[in-house]
């Protein structure tokens, strides 16, 4: 029986892959699988997927015909998971030897819908302990009691799916997919609607996974127009925020951390290319036109300083229409 699916996908890491197959190797248990989704990578990443679905313990290769992103090549190994439990790992990061049986066995001693684990963050040969803003560990928690306060880092501001392990009855209720097209960002709708919506959540103290910054191909580093997906993510999380019961407690969080994320990327203008930067800009005053607008302006008011002062000049311009269709990796790590 297989208790564990960790969803690996992977696009043109042909550095890194060798690296993250062999912390899969040193996880791997007669109870664990490993899906192994090749997003239509051009360089030597298949060659590499194919020797480790003949060498690696409990390997499943799953082929892409067409590059779809990160979301998407992350639900195709979601539909393929046969396991009890469900975790994620990037392709070009890397696990701690015994890392997934520690998680197997903190999330059956819990027995809740999920769990959130801190990480170890590697840029060059620099590496720093992130923790899961979570103070109380090993505790049963209620995931919305999780998401407030609206002026400080809580839990939804820690979108990272592969920092963590997911009980299968999140998917079967639909919890566990991300918006199908999304290349950025895709884990902020996630993670707001996995608190919304599951039942129980905890953290725990265990940070065996390897996060690599600064990587030269990822949309974090390459300001193309694959990064505005930013704008359609947050759109969602306001969307379906607003329907939610307690509307009026989390659309200050949800609309707070949205113009934090738009100001990073407005402060971080010179890494994208011209045109791109326009639109962000034209983008940007569209979505701040579409929040809603006394919950916007209290959370202006909180804010102060000149982040305040470039979202008003934002609003102000002319917007661009919301975005229509599909937009990843990597969601910039911006406190609200």
């Amino acid at each position: 029986m297989v208790k564990l699916s960790v969803v690996v996908p992977f696009f043109n890491v042909q550095t890194y892959a060798p690296d993250t197959l062999a912390s899969l190797r040193a996880n791997a248990r007669d109870d664990v699988e490993f899906l192994l989704v090749d997003d239509c990578s051009s360089d030597a990443t298949p060659e590499i997927l194919e020797r480790a679905a003949r060498d690696l313990p409990g390997a499943v290769l799953i082929r892409r015909e067409r590059n779809g992103g990160l979301a998407t090549a992350r639900n195709t190994g979601l539909d393929a998971a046969r396991g009890t439990y469900l975790a994620f790992l990037d392709g070009d990061d890397w696990l701690t030897p015994g890392h997934c049986g520690r998680l197997l066995a903190a999330a059956e001693e819990l027995g809740c819908d999920f769990l959130r684990t801190d990480h170890t963050t590697v840029t060059g040969r620099a590496r720093a302990v992130r923790r899961a803003p979570v103070p109380r560990r090993a505790e049963v928690l209620d995931p919305r009691g999780a998401i407030l306060p609206a002026h400080r880092t809580t839990s939804v501001d820690y979108p990272y799916a592969w920092a963590g392990i997911y009980h299968r009855r999140l998917l079967d209720r639909g919890l566990l997919h991300f918006p199908e097209g999304l290349r950025t960002a895709e884990d902020r709708p996630w993670i707001w609607r996995l608190h919304r919506e599951a039942d129980s959540f905890a953290a725990i103290s265990e940070f065996g996974v390897f996060y690599r910054r600064g990587v030269p191909n990822s949309l974090t580093q390459i300001g193309d127009v694959r990064q505005l997906d930013f704008i359609r993510a947050f759109d969602l999380v306001i969307e379906e925020t607003a329907r939610d019961k307690d509307a009026d407690l989390f659309l200050p969080k949800a609309v707070r951390t949205y113009c934090a994320v738009i100001a990073h990327h407005v402060g971080t203008l010179q890494k994208f290319e011209p045109a791109v930067a326009r639109r962000l800009k034209a983008m940007s005053a569209g979505a701040l036109r579409r929040m809603p607008q006394p919950v916007l302006d209290e959370a202006l008011a909180s804010m102060g300083g000149d982040r305040a002062a470039l979202l008003r000049r934002l609003r102000r311009r002319r917007p661009a229409p919301p975005p229509a269709g599909p937009g990843g990796t990597g969601t910039p790590e911006v406190a609200a």
